[in-house]
């Protein structure tokens, strides 16, 4: 198993936030809080301050729809920068505060929770390249827990932030692997583990190497901080829990398991031969055999042998109607017989007299 390189499996480089054009635009909004500058069309109260729903267009080009109280922006409202970029969301005295989303010059996006004209709270920013963050803010800053997703890779970054940077404990999630330990200004640091999905895990931690430490002494000026490099102590196993679900054999799989079966058809068939050859040696002895000891005891009994014509009643009716012709004839030949035998004797009495 090849070991994941320090300098792209582990970290990932977001885009820095593009402020410079935000942050001139976000100024022109305070242009207005100075005086009552530039075009306005709306509701005012009795002082004369603009109050209630109106719509501003300032000197220098931005325009603002929505809702004020004593000539400050306050509540819901629309405000659209010259440059492009634009907000829509909550005021308060002239700030955004509250829900609400800005539409950066370079094409960015954050969507959530302002304080003080700050993002601050939870929220979600999309940057130019794709990429994404959603989770908590502070000042404008990346602070405390979120989620950032690098879009080219699928990977994303799940864990601490201070300062806008990668730092404290979170779960570096690739393609077919992460990473779980520490971080420290967007570089894993110390002790921590690689997860695989083929079903283990990787433990180990980032270190300096001895060149690097040996290079930082010399040097007197202090330069950029060192890339830390992995260092592996253990490779554990992995239970993962599978889903039972049936798997389509592939064609090399279908074939085998076709020649088993047909393997076992062959045996199952040698074996009905060699039953069937004993079958038959047995139906070669007669139906009415019996042993040698009962044949002694019963030799005066008829034969149990049966038959093999139909019995068809025509064919019975004619022999019962034979037999009955030959019972008469034999009847008459017997009457003829005795007729004979009466006429010789009265012959012979005839004689002697």
């Amino acid at each position: 198993m090849s070991e994941p390189s320090s300098e792209g499996e582990a970290e990932e480089s977001e885009p820095e936030e593009t402020e410079t054009e935000s942050e001139g635009t976000e100024d022109s909004e305070a242009e207005e809080a100075e005086a009552d500058l530039g075009e306005y069309d709306g509701e005012r109260n009795s002082a004369g301050e603009r109050h209630g729903r109106g719509k501003a267009q300032l000197p220098n080009g931005d325009t603002y729809d929505g809702e004020y109280e004593h000539s400050l922006r306050n509540g819901q409202g629309t405000y659209r920068f010259k440059n492009g970029a634009s907000y829509i969301g909550q005021y308060l005295q002239n700030k955004k505060h509250g829900h609400g989303v800005f539409f950066y010059p370079d094409g960015s996006k954050y969507e959530g929770s302002w304080v003080n004209d700050q993002r601050h709270g939870y929220g979600e920013y999309t940057y130019p390249n794709g990429d994404t963050y959603a989770g908590e803010w502070f000042n404008n800053e990346r602070h405390g827990q979120g989620t950032y997703v690098y879009k080219d890779t699928g990977s994303k970054y799940v864990g601490g932030w201070v300062n806008g940077n990668q730092e404290g404990e979170a779960e570096l999630i690739h393609l077919n692997h992460r990473y779980r330990g520490k971080f420290l200004n967007g570089n894993p640091v110390g002790q921590g583990k690689y997860v695989f999905d083929i079903g283990c895990e990787q433990h180990g931690e980032y270190i300096q190497s001895a060149e690097d430490k040996w290079e930082e002494e010399e040097e007197e000026e202090p330069s950029l901080p060192a890339v830390l490099k992995w260092k592996a102590t253990e490779i554990t196993k992995l239970t993962l829990w599978t889903p039972s679900v049936k798997k389509t054999p592939s064609p090399s799989e279908a074939s085998r398991a076709a020649a088993e079966v047909a393997a076992a058809a062959a045996a199952a068939g040698e074996a009905v031969e060699e039953t069937g050859g004993a079958v038959e040696g047995e139906e070669a002895m007669p139906a009415n055999a019996v042993t040698d000891e009962t044949a002694d005891g019963r030799d005066d009994e008829p034969s149990h042998e049966v038959s093999s014509e139909v019995f068809s009643p025509e064919k019975h009716a004619e022999e019962e109607d034979e037999g009955g012709r030959g019972e008469e004839e034999d009847k008459e030949a017997q009457e003829d017989q005795g007729t004979a035998n009466l006429e010789d004797k009265e012959d012979e009495s005839q004689e002697a007299e």
